[in-house]
Order: C-alpha cells, then structure tokens, then sequence
C-alpha cells in the first residue's frame, strides 16, 4: 500500500500597488521608481482617502479569469495592495460576489495588508469571520502596521509572523522561519 505524499499548496501571487509580478519576485523598497523599470501596475485605483475605488469590479473579473486559465489555485499570497485585495477575497467569494467561477480559496498569505476602507465592500468582506488558515506579516516599521493589527480581527485564526523592518517582504529569522513552515505543514496536509 503506497502513503500518500502531501502536495505542496500552489498560490497566486498578488503584487503590490504600482509593481508588478516581477517585481515582487525580487521586491525592495515600496517606492519603486528608480529602483526597479516599468511598467508599474496597480490592482485598481482609488482616492486619497482610500475609501472610493475605480475600477474593482474589472479587477476581480481579471483575477478570475487568470485563475480559470491558469488555475486551479489553492491560496493567495499579497504584498501591499495585493496582500488587501488577497484579505478581502474570501469574504466576498463566499458572499458571491467575487470569484464564483473558481474554487474556494483554502488559505492566504497576507504581507503588508490591511482592510478594505471602501464602506459597502468591508460589510461584504469582513461580514462574518474568514475562517480560512492564514499567515500574517506584520513589519515594525510598516506604515500599514495599525492597518494589519485591524485587519487580524478579520480571522478566526491568524498565524501572525512580527519582523522588524518597513513595507516590504522580509528575510526571515529563524522563528519566523520556524512559523511558516510549521504553517505550510498544516496546510499541505489539509489540501
């Protein structure tokens, strides 16, 4: 009789404001120009008080798209704007209104994120707690750190890794190492 082997959990990765796919892959600074080439690319855009968004509607239709041909996906990673999108997904997937053609996302990892501040979407997306395992990075010097404190109280049960450099994707200490493979463990073998 063979033992079943746990497969490794495959994630769609969302990239910050104003990055790309690319530069995520290598992410520094948050501020990218001068640092990395175009082209910039933002999920949607919104207005100085972060609570009016343009264009979300098309963004979601994108990202279920690129999840239908490129797909399945069992979880999301986001850093920045994509670590918020990534927050918000489940909620709205289970309240139909995102992601109604894919399957049910099984588990996040959020680094740099926060809340939706747009009103009529938070009620949707943080509705009722979002049960799904997830992993949390939060920086000591990220300005999105109160953001991404608020933002715990969205989940039932937050595995949270604290690291003490700014908004960006951070090298792990060995804690911090030890956490998130302990994390992956759990969530290969419910996958």
């Amino acid at each position: 009789m063979e033992s079943e082997v746990a497969r490794k959990p495959r994630m769609l990765c969302l990239h910050g404001f104003r990055t790309s796919g690319d530069i995520l892959k290598k992410q520094g600074k948050s501020d990218v120009e001068g640092i990395f080439d175009p082209p910039y690319y933002e999920w949607f855009q919104f207005n100085k008080e972060f609570t009016e968004y343009v264009n979300f509607d098309k963004c979601l239709d994108y990202i279920q798209d690129y999840m239908i041909k490129h797909g399945p996906f069992d979880g999301l990673l986001g850093f920045s704007q994509g670590a918020i999108l990534s927050a918000a997904l489940p909620g709205l997937q289970s309240r139909g209104e995102a992601l109604t053609k894919v399957g049910k996302i099984k588990l996040l990892v959020i680094i740099g994120g926060a809340k939706l501040k747009s009103q009529s979407l938070a009620e949707k997306a943080y509705s009722t707690p979002i049960t799904c395992p997830s992993l949390h990075f939060l920086g000591e010097t990220d300005f999105l750190k109160p953001y991404g404190k608020e933002l715990l109280e969205c989940f039932s049960k937050p595995v949270v890794i604290h690291h003490p450099k700014g908004h960006t994707v951070p090298r792990l200490d060995e804690k911090g190492l030890e956490t998130m493979t302990a994390f992956l463990d759990s969530v290969e073998k419910m996958i």
